[in-house]
């Protein structure tokens, strides 16, 4: 038991949390913190007890243990025992004596003690504190005070002075509460909410945990930051740190005891109920009933209480957090696990359903029982249900008896291509271990080991040594050599950012697949050397395309993401024919959607994004993105590429803060899987939301990580990921006008070889700025009008509005009020319609206020309004150049600019003219 206080780092996402707690304190003076067990309520008391202290008020702080509950008087005597001596001194003889007796260890409980005595002590102890400075009283763990110190707790507070406060937190969720008995009615109830799955990627990154994981351990711990971090920990201990974004998180150690804890607050009866809906697919009520809980809607009420689970309005049973169910399944033995399964087999009208539980009642072989079990695992392919069917997969060749020995290899082998096609990553690597085991053929080897590097997803770095194998494996087999050099060729493109390579590897794989009849293949062949050949400029590329388009249409093996067809669908984004894209991909969708491959499904909602933020359609974009990000976490795909579809219609059309939010997370997973590809996109989103507000150091140096890697790569086309307008606004904002102009130069003059227009209409829109801030703005005004124009000829609204912006920009700077109004006007107007929220903000800041000096500071660039900033609130030239990463003698060169341009003499006068403007 603890009764000292002690500080504490703030927990992730707690800061508005603690703010509130503080606001009910000032105001009433009580606050009670509720919220399940580990959901950071600690934390929080810590907090504000901190900052209690900071303000040199008094702070007692009492926090039993589960213990404590069951001796009398206990936390009272601990609460006591931390009061400093001084206190005592002015309470009567009897109140003394009531807290010696109560203070002696040896005495027994409640013998002999003159309770009225005590209770008054407590009251004048209380008092004495609070006549000193202002009291702040915490009880952590209040659900564990035993009575008596809860009686005595509330008779004291009822006759406290309002310089006491009171700070009570507890975990109500199957007990009596005690907060509000002792508080008072009408005391503020502040819960503590769940993390979001930002927040849980933050908690895992501070603790050196793998942020690639957030969102499965978000859902895995329905956002409890203790069962978070003792998923993150089992989960890394359990693969060495190497853990697979798609494994089954272990609820095993710390994080098994957490959730025992979580589920220990609801009664017996309730958890026999709950154990059902664990190893239910769909959980209902009616289910429940129908499996032998007459009593269900009664029992998952207490479970609802105890924040367990969720009863929707239907009737469908979901648990808060999905380590939950695993723990429940995992602590029950043998024979109620059997029975459960025995009883929801009778109850489910689902066929497939019925055949599993069937067979998971059983744990003996039986041919009958598996061949059923094999065609259930056919309907669910049918079905595009790819995750199950490797799952039913697996169970089939379990309950395969041995003399059937080939059966079983082929339900495994399946079970891997089922898996490796929903990108399980954990079952994949299961089932291919079993064929591993087994006398298995070449051929089977090799489709096993392909299973697996198709489940990694952005993951192939990894998996050298599974390369080699299959490599090794299909040696002699043309059909099966050019599977695995199709792969390296992936490979080579996605982990090393090596196109060249990769092009190679794609046509020896052609080549291959050729020789060996496998039209398909070779068709996947000739779209990756038409995806390399557009990275790398070649001018044939499209003709590789074509080639590839003529062949048969592939029927999935290898997923839609990787045939022409959608190849194609990628180059008309990159052409600016948005419109043919867009119907291209709603006509794909429910194509890919039947086939079950999560990773097509992703990829076709990531160009859906694209393909409505650039026809300037952002709530669209938006639900598209939340669709992409919803099916990562549930299916363990890789995170990066979902945290990069994120972040870019969060900032067209959310929050630059949540884009900029996503970004980073994407960074750092894509770092962590070795992808290069969207490494270079998470930053170049990144770097466009530095650059929309005013960071333009900070974008500089993000973009130009861009062009290192894309240099790495060997990108050529600039209309694959069009960072180079971006990085050459960066670059004039920072006032490296001359570099901007020679970046532009050179990109533009590829640009116009390839035909890429809208490309060099974004140069143009840069060139413009660049133009203005060399003091040409005549030039610069008719050069972005022009631009606009085009933006609006080639159906690209949003980028129509960024140049308006950059319009306006420039006629603000020439002090022309009237031109810079009618484009910020058209840009807002722009941005409304569609309904890309920051920007229309942006759009929308008010104009310059009248006057000499005002409309001066209205004409400062971007870099130059930084430094002056700077400079007016007491930087001096040193720490100036420290903070923008420039040389003392050009601040010093740049502020006599400023000051010839504000007509000013002093530091003082130049604050003055900027509080002006």
């Amino acid at each position: 038991m603890v009764a000292a206080t002690g500080h504490a780092d703030t927990s992730v996402g707690q800061g508005e949390l603690i703010k509130a707690v503080d606001r009910a304190l000032t105001t009433h003076g009580r606050a009670l913190l509720t919220g399940p067990a580990g959901a950071g309520k600690t934390e929080v008391v810590r907090a504000v007890t901190a900052a209690a202290e900071a303000r040199e008020e008094t702070v007692l702080r009492l926090a039993p243990e589960a213990a404590d509950q069951w001796i009398p008087e206990a936390s009272a005597a601990a609460l006591l025992a931390s009061v400093p001596a001084a206190a005592l001194e002015r309470l009567s003889g009897p109140q003394r004596t009531a807290i010696a007796l109560l203070r002696r260890e040896a005495d027994a409980p409640g013998a002999g003690r003159d309770h009225v005595a005590l209770r008054l002590a407590v009251v004048e102890v209380l008092r004495t504190l609070a006549a000193r400075r202002p009291l702040l009283l915490v009880i952590d763990n209040a659900q564990w005070l035993d009575a008596e110190s809860t009686g005595l707790l509330r008779f004291a507070l009822r006759l406290t002075p309002p310089r006491v406060r009171v700070l009570v937190a507890e975990c109500v969720q199957g007990g009596t509460p005690v907060g509000e008995p002792l508080c008072g009615p009408g005391t503020p109830a502040i819960r503590v909410p769940p993390l979001g799955a930002d927040e849980v990627a933050e908690l895992l990154s501070r603790r050196g945990l793998p942020a690639r994981l957030a969102g499965r351990i978000h859902q895995a711990s329905g956002g409890n930051p203790r069962l978070a971090l003792a998923l993150g920990h089992s989960l890394a201990e359990s693969r060495d740190g190497s853990a697979h974004h798609a494994d089954t998180l272990p609820v095993c150690g710390q994080a098994r005891e957490v959730a025992r804890r979580l589920l220990a607050e609801a009664p017996a009866q309730a958890r026999r109920t709950l154990l059902l809906a664990a190893l239910a697919a769909r959980p209902t009520t009616a289910l429940l009933r129908r499996a032998g809980r007459p009593d269900a809607e009664a029992e998952l009420a207490v479970a609802e209480r105890a924040a367990l689970i969720r009863v929707a309005e239907d009737g469908t049973v979901e648990f808060t957090a999905g380590a939950l169910p695993t723990a429940l399944a995992a602590d029950a033995g043998w024979p109620e696990r059997s029975a459960a399964h025995a009883a929801l087999a009778s109850a489910v009208d689902d066929p497939v359903q019925a055949v599993r539980h069937r067979a998971l009642a059983v744990d003996t072989p039986d041919q009958w029982l598996a061949a059923e079990i094999t065609e259930a695992a056919a309907a669910c392919r049918r079905r595009g249900q790819r995750a199950l069917a490797a799952e039913l997969g697996l169970l089939a060749a379990d309950r395969t008896p041995s003399w059937l020995a080939g059966e079983e290899l082929a339900r495994l082998v399946g079970a891997a291509e089922d898996a490796g096609w929903a990108g399980r990553a954990d079952l994949a690597r299961r089932a291919t271990r079993a064929v591993l085991a087994r006398d298995a053929s070449r051929a089977d080897r090799v489709r096993a080991r392909l299973a697996v590097i198709d489940a990694a997803g952005q993951a192939l770095g990894a998996l050298d040594e599974t390369f080699a194998c299959a490599t090794d494996d299909a040696a002699g087999d043309p059909s099966l050599m050019a599977a695995v050099r199709l792969r390296v060729a992936w490979k080579n493109n996605l982990s090393d950012g090596d196109p060249v390579r990769s092009r190679d590897a794609a046509a020896e794989a052609g080549a291959l697949a050729a020789l060996g009849g496998d039209q398909v293949a070779e068709a996947m062949a000739l779209t990756v050397r038409a995806r390399m050949g557009r990275i790398l400029g070649d001018p044939d590329a499209e003709e590789i395309l074509a080639e590839a388009l003529a062949l048969p249409a592939p029927e999935v093996p290898l997923g839609m993401r990787h045939a022409p067809q959608y190849l194609a669908v990628r180059h008309a984004l990159f052409d600016d024919r948005i419109s043919d894209a867009r119907r291209q991909l709603m006509e794909l969708l429910p194509a890919v959607q039947r086939t079950g491959s999560s990773e097509d499904v992703f990829e076709v909602l990531r160009s859906l994004t694209e393909a409505e933020l650039r026809g300037g359609r952002c709530a669209a974009a938006s639900a598209h993105a939340r669709r992409a990000l919803e099916l990562t976490i549930e299916a363990g795909l890789s995170p990066g590429p979902a945290w990069y579809v994120a972040s870019t219609a969060e900032a067209m059309g959310g929050s630059f803060a949540r884009a900029a939010g996503y970004a980073r997370r994407g960074i750092q997973a894509s770092r962590e899987e070795h992808d290069q590809v969207f490494l270079t996109r998470n930053l170049h989103a990144l770097g466009l939301v530095e650059l929309a507000t005013g960071e333009a150091a900070k974008a500089v140096a993000t973009l130009n990580r861009v062009a290192e890697l894309e240099a790495a790569q060997q990108v050529v086309d600039p209309s694959i990921l069009r960072w180079h307008g971006e990085l050459a606004e960066a670059l004039v904002a920072a006032d490296a006008p001359a570099e901007a102009a020679e970046l532009i130069d050179c990109v533009r003059t590829v640009a116009l070889s390839l035909g890429r227009t809208g490309v060099v209409a974004a140069l143009d829109r840069a060139r413009g700025l660049c133009l203005s801030a060399r003091g040409d703005a005549d030039e610069a005004v008719r050069l972005l009008e022009d631009t606009a124009a085009r933006f609006a000829g080639l159906g690209l609204p949003l980028e129509r509005g960024r140049t308006l912006l950059a319009l306006a920009r420039v006629e603000r700077r020439r002090r022309r009020r009237a031109p810079a109004r009618a484009a910020l006007t058209a840009a807002a107007e722009v941005f409304e319609r569609a309904g890309a929220t920051p920007w229309t903000e942006l759009a929308r800041e008010p104009a310059p206020a009248e006057g000499s000096r005002t409309e001066a500071a209205a004409s400062l660039t971007e870099a130059e309004t930084r430094l002056a900033l700077l400079v007016s609130q007491g930087a001096s030239n040193q720490e100036a150049a420290a903070k923008l990463f420039l040389s003392v003698k050009t601040v010093e060169a740049r502020l006599t600019r400023i000051y010839q341009k504000l007509d000013v003499r002093s530091r003082a006068q130049l604050a003055t003219a900027l509080r002006a403007h």
